[in-house]
């Protein structure tokens, strides 16, 4: 494929990925999940490897990467990502949107390789239009670089170059541990390869010491979890149907290629899930490149036998597409926004006020806003997340936080939304029944995925 045919498409990526990437008006919106990207990237280098040693080791290689690329950009003021113009997010997304181009681009790459250029432009075009693509192309966290690393890792099984092969999958894994799955569906291909074994045997061996650490801390890690809900398995039903009927009558080479990769990954993580809770989707995210690859090789297919109408259907599809394009970058397509709760305890804060968070890991809300939150007395705090080696920080016993409570005048208690279940923990318990008998509410603010409720003594008035 001539190099000049792969400009339109990467600018259309590049466009795409760069297309309201703050996330809404002004400063933009953070999830928390970007948050934690945020905060603990920039920890010193000493106390984020001590970090990854309780907790996040699957996320190691990646906040390591995002640590340099702070370091690099010069973004590393202390009023959080939101600051002027909303730079920081900018720099925190600009590798996921780099690594969506990377990962439509190695889909291409392996559709030219199976079936010609045709179908590598619209395997490419498919691929990034995709609405998962998009969102967490536009995401701090890993998954668009992991997807970046099986898409190009497929693309060199193909070509047979097996030591470069094992260096982009293992990569891929240390960004990401579950892209191992993506090594089983490449089995159900090159498995007769010799060369396969060999690289699959060094990936593996390469894995082993993240899958060592990471497996002692999958009770912390992944405790929030639950079993696959019936959303889970309708969505990875669709993905069979979608595939199965791409597959039919499909070139031989591109369906054994395409069809381990698009679910192989999901399915095996579903199935684990009903045992050990560990599926969520974008953790497989990079299957989808095996759906843009049966997408792109029909419709190159379609296209050159039946003229316009493939065209006309694409075209109809773009009309919903770019409808849900243009939600997934509002503040609302994510499950909360930590700028906008940083914003609300900015504007209700007053001097010596106590902030309490409820439950204690939504301190994850006001850690990538320093300059705010180190203006307040975190009353539940027993050690930062920096001395005790933690996401969030550890916290004072129940009588503790009592006490810490009662003699606080004004209190700022950050808290799930009102559909959401209560912790039963005995802390957490505790600073409820003492919000309750001992305090006046005062006023609650609702923001995207929160509340920020203001409590005063009782008896001493809200004023």
């Amino acid at each position: 494929m001539a190099p000049w045919r792969w400009f339109p498409p990467l600018l259309a990526v590049l466009l795409l990925g760069l297309w309201g990437l703050p996330r809404g008006p002004g400063g933009g919106s953070m999830w928390r999940d970007e948050s934690t990207t945020w905060q603990v990237a920039h920890r010193p280098a000493g106390e984020l490897w001590g970090l990854l040693g309780q907790i996040d080791a699957v996320h190691g290689l990646y906040y390591g990467v995002m640590h340099a690329v702070f370091a690099v950009s010069g973004v590393w003021g202390e009023g959080g990502p939101g600051g002027p113009g909303g730079g920081g997010l900018w720099v925190l997304r600009l590798p996921s949107v780099a690594g969506t181009a990377l990962a439509a681009g190695g889909v291409a790459a392996v559709a030219h390789r199976l079936t010609g250029e045709r179908a590598a432009l619209w395997a490419g075009a498919v691929y990034v239009v995709l609405p998962p693509v998009q969102m967490y192309g536009q995401e701090g966290r890993s998954y668009a670089l992991v997807a970046a690393a099986v898409a190009w890792a497929t693309y060199l099984m193909l070509r047979r170059w097996w030591a470069a092969y094992a260096v982009v999958l293992l990569v891929g894994c240390w960004l990401h541990e579950f892209a191992v799955l993506a090594l089983l569906a490449h089995g159900f291909t090159a498995w007769r390869a010799r060369g396969w074994r060999w690289a699959a045997g060094a990936v593996a061996a390469g894995l082993l010491p993240l899958a060592v650490v990471s497996t002692g801390q999958a009770g912390r890690q992944l405790g929030w979890l639950g079993r696959p809900g019936w959303q889970d398995w309708t969505a990875y039903g669709v993905l069979v149907a979608a595939v199965l009927l791409l597959a039919r009558g499909g070139r031989r080479e591109v369906v054994r290629v395409a069809v381990p990769l698009a679910l192989l990954p999901p399915g095996l993580l579903l199935a684990v899930s009903l045992v050990h809770p560990w599926y969520v989707d974008r953790y497989v995210l990079y299957a989808l490149g095996g759906l843009a690859l049966l997408a792109g090789a029909g419709q190159a297919g379609a296209t050159k036998v039946r003229g316009w109408v493939p065209w006309v259907v694409a075209a109809a599809l773009l009309v919903p597409a770019g409808v849900w394009s243009a939600w997934l970058r509002t503040p609302e397509s994510r499950r909360d926004d930590v700028l906008a709760v940083a914003a609300v305890v900015r504007e209700e804060g007053r001097p010596g006020d106590a902030v309490l968070f409820m439950p204690s890991r939504r301190r994850e809300w006001l850690l990538s806003s320093p300059q705010l939150y180190g203006g307040l007395r975190d009353v539940a705090l027993a050690a930062s997340p920096a001395a005790s080696h933690t996401l969030h920080g550890t916290e004072l016993p129940p009588e503790r936080v009592r006490q810490a409570l009662l003699s606080s005048r004004r209190v700022l208690a950050l808290m799930d939304p009102a559909d959401q279940p209560l912790d039963p923990y005995p802390a957490e318990a505790e600073k409820r029944d003492t919000l309750t008998t001992d305090f006046d509410r005062c006023s609650v603010t609702e923001v995207r995925g929160a509340r920020v409720a203001v409590y005063a003594r009782r008896g001493g008035g809200c004023g």
